[in-house]
């Protein structure tokens, strides 16, 4: 079965064959996303009332008593107490005395349709895209606008990469570092929200590119590029670093060695003997509180790539692996990178340890941690934030820090992040109460996008995965 991704031709087809298949896939998905769109968002006439839900409130960080929500279009009319009378023309949906949830942020998007889709399900209404094919990326955008296909809002970063053999094929390739800052001004001019630097971009080039962005209004974000560390690029100004490897491995590598490569995992190996007192480690997160430099962990990946096993379910799948179809359950055991012997993979196991205890400490340092997954969102998502409480966060921080905390960090929290009337209707319903159990995020019974009704069931048995909550009762308007 081809896919955009993969295809296997039969020895003696030439290219022409794999790009027929390659297209004819791709307008095959295109078609099939379209058409899940139209079966699965429900835009009812007039005012939609949701009964008896209790709202989670990400400033007091509580659940509220229970209420009956209202939106009309895509915007939230009216919050009140739970019986209210309904107007004429309304639709009423039984929340059933379960949690409404501001949508969820998911910090580290690369979005692609599938993704756009399945995130949403997940109660997943923003993305911050971390780099991609800027035109594909542009297109998908525009087709979930329009309501072609369902997906979340979405804040662009702009990729800078520098030009080795290690390169990225992502964003924009700079050869120097007048083309760097030029790259720079490219995205700030199509209001893209931030810069993300990767690995082979120049060092040295990093206090003029993040000056450029800074001028014009853009954050900068990223990997530490090759043969430097975090000290270097906070100094250089960097508002935010992207992966807690990227943060750490400053304290453990040699002079000369090249996380250009899959090294950059492998060394990995060497967390264990990190020393959390040490002045290295000090003077990085000293400068990180000094300069208010945020951190995205992504630490569900960091799981799945110290902890995975070849064979088992990945420990971050448990609660939703039975659900999936078996092509996804067999990847789903999968390790992210292998392990030579038992001995290696218990240095793995122990840098993960090493990991959560860094962040617990950036955390008590107040160190912004920002919920990201890199692999996908949705459920990784749901994931990643049960392992944030891993960290001294409450559920309810936890919450918090990726509905309100995240719109506030990307400058929407004026429309988006709480459930209050005249912000955009983009919520979740959940049957439990995650303030008492995180877990309860990962039990949907429907989502509000832009006031676009999903009742996720009914997607996922069109998909092959088994729904995760019982369908709502819905009275139509009269």
């Amino acid at each position: 079965m081809p896919s955009p991704g993969f295809i296997i031709l039969r020895k003696g087809l030439g290219a022409d064959a794999s790009k027929i298949l390659q297209d004819l896939s791709e307008q095959l998905a295109s078609q099939r996303l379209a058409r899940l769109q139209t079966e699965a968002a429900h835009r009812f006439d007039g005012p939609v009332r949701i009964r008896n839900v209790r709202i989670f409130d990400p400033v007091t960080k509580a659940m509220t008593g229970p209420r009956d929500v209202v939106f009309s279009g895509n915007r939230i009319s009216e919050i009140v107490p739970t019986g209210s009378a309904a107007t004429g023309g309304e639709t009423q949906i039984d929340g059933a005395g379960g949690s409404l949830i501001p949508g969820l942020y998911e910090m580290h998007a690369h979005l692609g349709p599938e993704d756009a889709l399945m995130n949403v399900l997940a109660g997943v209404t923003s993305v911050r895209d971390m780099g991609n094919d800027n035109a594909v990326l542009d297109q998908l955008i525009a087709r979930i606008q329009s309501g072609e296909v369902a997906g979340p809002r979405v804040t662009r970063s702009g990729f800078i990469e520098g030009h080795s053999d290690f390169s990225s094929a992502t964003g924009r390739l700079a050869h120097n570092e007048k083309e760097a800052i030029e790259h720079v001004r490219w995205y700030a001019a199509r209001g893209y929200w931030q810069a993300k630097l990767y690995n082979s971009m120049k060092p040295e080039w990093a206090p003029a590119v993040v000056k450029e962005a800074h001028r014009l209004g853009l954050r900068v974000a990223g990997h530490i590029p090759a043969f430097s560390d975090a000290d270097a690029m906070i100094a250089a100004g960097f508002d935010e670093i992207t992966h807690v490897n990227q943060l750490m491995l400053g304290w453990v590598l040699e002079p000369g060695e090249d996380t250009r490569t899959l090294f950059r995992f492998k060394a990995m190996q060497r967390f264990p003997d990190i020393d959390l007192a040490s002045p290295k480690v000090m003077k990085t997160l000293d400068a990180m509180v000094a300069r208010k430099v945020a951190h995205e962990p992504t630490i569900g990946i960091h799981e799945l790539g110290l902890t995975a096993i070849d064979g088992k379910p990945n420990p971050g799948a448990l609660d939703y692996f039975d659900h999936m179809p078996p092509a996804e359950q067999r990847q789903l055991k999968q390790a992210l990178f292998g392990a030579a012997d038992p001995a290696e993979r218990a240095r793995y196991v122990a840098a993960y340890a090493k990991v959560l205890a860094t962040l617990t400490d950036m955390n008590k340092r107040g160190i912004l941690l920002i919920p990201g997954t890199d692999t996908g969102g949705a459920f990784t998502l749901h994931r990643e934030l049960e392992l944030f409480t891993k960290l001294g966060m409450s559920n309810a921080d936890v919450l918090a820090r990726d509905t309100l905390e995240m719109a506030r960090y990307l400058g929407q929290d004026q429309s988006l992040g709480s459930i209050e009337r005249g912000k955009f209707a983009d919520f979740l319903l959940v049957p439990g109460d995650p303030v008492k159990d995180i877990k309860a995020i990962k039990t949907i019974s429907m989502v509000v996008k832009d006031g676009a009704v999903y009742f996720p069931g009914e997607v996922y048995a069109k998909i092959g995965i088994k729904p995760f909550a019982r369908p709502l009762k819905v009275t139509p308007a009269k």
